[in-house]
């Protein structure tokens, strides 16, 4: 079943096709909002507030974008207003490790090792950086995260985001210029970790 099909089964109420449309895409928007929150639970709360919002907005989809876009989308938006209110609340906010942004940002690389005080350090430099990410305005974040973690294309990226490939390029190159000035920041302020850190 495509989906033009399968929407259309959807608003229809047609039996089964809910459900299949939730099994086509619940993994993904689990892992897309876990990228956020950090948090499993959360998670599966929000990707289950996710599906409710289709259910109830899918007669008002207006197809200028693919079905996926649409719900990824929403699994976005969602993440992001739970993120505020716990702000807002004075929990701790979930911070992105950016492990799988090293290589694109040339920071603070993680070499393999078993050695026990290696491994200290590298789990440091995580914290460091996922502090750091943690600070990156919203949009040049969610531009990080789906790009790196979830694996969408820029193209894809630009599509979720409403917005354009090249602008999706600028988030991240900028982001790439953000991490670099707080990293060298805090290593003037305190210091490397253990002996010098390459953030160019």
């Amino acid at each position: 079943m495509n989906n033009d099909a399968l929407i259309e089964a959807v608003i229809n109420k047609k039996p089964g096709a809910f459900r299949k449309l939730v099994e086509q895409y619940q993994e993904k928007v689990i892992n897309t909002c876990y990228r956020f929150l950090r948090n499993v639970q959360d998670a599966e709360d929000t990707a289950q507030e996710v599906f409710m919002e289709v259910h109830r907005s899918i007669e008002n989809f207006r197809r200028e974008s693919e079905l996926s876009t649409w719900i990824y989308r929403i699994a976005v938006t969602r993440s992001l207003d739970l993120i505020r209110k716990q702000k807002r609340k004075k929990r701790w906010a979930p911070l992105l490790s950016l492990d799988a942004f090293n290589h694109s940002t040339d920071a603070l690389p993680d070499p393999e090792s078993e050695d026990p005080h290696q491994n200290l350090e590298r789990r440091e430099r995580s914290e460091i950086l996922a502090r750091a990410v943690a600070g990156l305005p919203a949009n040049q974040r969610i531009a990080v995260t789906l790009t790196q973690y979830q694996g969408f294309s820029y193209a894809e990226t630009a599509k979720i985001m409403d917005t354009t490939q090249a602008a999706v390029e600028s988030l991240l190159h900028r982001a790439k210029q953000n991490l670099r000035k707080k990293l060298t920041r805090y290593f003037q302020r305190f210091g490397p970790v253990s002996g010098r850190q390459n953030i160019d």
